[in-house]
């Protein structure tokens, strides 16, 4: 039994994307402040590598521990106490000024993040129903997310000084992502509905074990898999791209986080374009063939990124060679994946699942994400950048093995209506 008001789906759609804009902009600024810890705070790659573990393991553990909560405990307090939890923490970041805050800045977006995510994935099945919808509507969300990533990137290389990068005025930037907590946090409680689920079970574990169940059903099992291959290996690019781009092509610290911004560019492009490129093609051959793209992408383009030829050559945006465009481009054919596996698994389950089984997508992808990171921090340490990320051809390899198991357990799942699915 659901508890709510009358739901305008178009309002409730662009507070989501709002809310996710925030969220967006917060959690992937990881890379940049990894490149800003490592020269304003005098920190090596594998400390800096654990910001990113700071960020995830919270998602994970709050995802498990009260995901399948969510829906009786209210969407709409939820959204609230992730608001105000990340704006408190974005004001004492320029007050305190130091790695360990980072730490707790990081921290904190990964708790709120987890009842943003559980509650925003949920509350998308309000704003319309089908399959088709859902899916569509699941490309605008994590596209206008990637948007968010994107302007990140440039929100963060405007506070960053050209000519002094140690200089802690990049610090600054969160007094303008309290600000934007702020405005959204009026948004939600002046126009978000009361949202609730109430459990038709009287047992307080019901919703815990729900999740566990979710999790020994086999087309869930391949599909967290593949989850937490994909985030693994969009951290572990995305995360380090900003020091590659630095360390590697020898790009000043402010262009190597900007330049970055392409990346999250193709991942929004990818992902918008890829709900009305997936009512026309099936999903599953769709996600092969980008995954193989990628996979020829990035054995062509790293042996153009000669650091020898590149550091210490750039001075300016004309100096940056063409190469360091198109690595990123990847991010075009990595953008539909996640969004059509997660839409897919959404899909076939009931509408009381889906709170359980977002928590179980948040838990994987945290976790993919912070190894993926960790991983590439160590190879970029011990090793070299180049090394670094053509390591992602491994998971990319597993990634496809995944699918295709992934592919034939929701058809066996859902064997009357696999036509809808496939």
């Amino acid at each position: 039994m659901t508890k709510h008001t009358h739901i305008n789906g178009p309002r409730l759609l662009l507070l989501l994307v709002s809310t996710y804009l925030i969220f967006a902009v917060l959690l992937n600024s990881v890379g940049s402040v990894i490149l800003q810890s490592i020269l304003s705070f005098d920190v090596s790659k594998p400390q800096a590598s654990v910001l990113e573990g700071f960020k995830d393991i919270p998602i994970a553990v709050v995802s498990f521990l009260f995901a399948a909560y969510l829906p009786r405990w209210g969407y709409r307090r939820a959204l609230v106490l992730a608001m105000v939890l990340v704006a408190t923490a974005c004001v004492a970041m320029p007050l305190l000024s130091s790695f360990w805050m980072t730490k707790v800045l990081f921290l904190t977006v990964g708790v709120s993040f987890a009842l943003v995510k559980v509650s925003v994935y949920s509350l998308l099945s309000y704003v319309n129903t089908g399959a088709d919808k859902h899916a569509a509507n699941m490309n605008v969300l994590e596209g206008c997310f990637m948007l968010g990533v994107l302007a990140g990137y440039w929100l963060f290389g405007a506070f960053i000084d050209q000519h002094t990068p140690a200089s802690l005025s990049w610090l600054n930037v969160y007094w303008v992502l309290a600000l934007a907590c702020g405005l959204n946090l009026i948004f939600i409680l002046t126009s978000m509905p009361d949202i609730r689920t109430q459990q038709t079970s009287d047992n307080a574990e019901g919703g815990f074990v729900d999740m566990l169940k979710l999790a020994t059903l086999p087309f869930v099992v391949t599909f967290v898999l593949c989850a937490f291959l994909y985030v693994l290996i969009e951290q572990g690019l995305g995360t380090w791209l900003p020091t590659f781009n630095n360390e590697v092509l020898g790009l000043p610290a402010n262009i190597s986080v900007q330049i970055t911004s392409v990346f999250a560019a193709c991942l929004a492009i990818g992902r918008l374009s890829a709900g009305a490129v997936l009512r026309w093609i099936s999903w599953f051959p769709l996600l092969l063939v980008c995954l193989t793209v990628m996979a020829v992408l990035l054995l062509v383009v790293m042996p153009l990124l000669e650091p020898s030829q590149q550091v210490g050559s750039v001075k300016g945006w004309q100096d940056v060679p063409m190469a360091a465009f198109v690595l990123p481009a990847i991010g075009l054919f990595m953008a539909p994946i996640y969004p059509a596996i997660n839409s897919v698994v959404l899909s076939a389950l009931k509408q009381q699942q889906q709170a359980a089984m977002t928590g179980l997508i948040v838990i994987f992808s945290a976790l993919g994400g912070t190894l993926g990171s960790i991983i590439t921090g160590m190879i970029f340490e011990y090793a070299d950048g180049h090394t670094a990320f053509l390591f992602m051809l491994l998971p990319m390899g597993l990634l496809g093995v995944l699918l295709v198991a992934f592919r034939r357990g929701v058809l066996r799942e859902q064997s009357p209506s696999a036509a809808a699915v496939s």
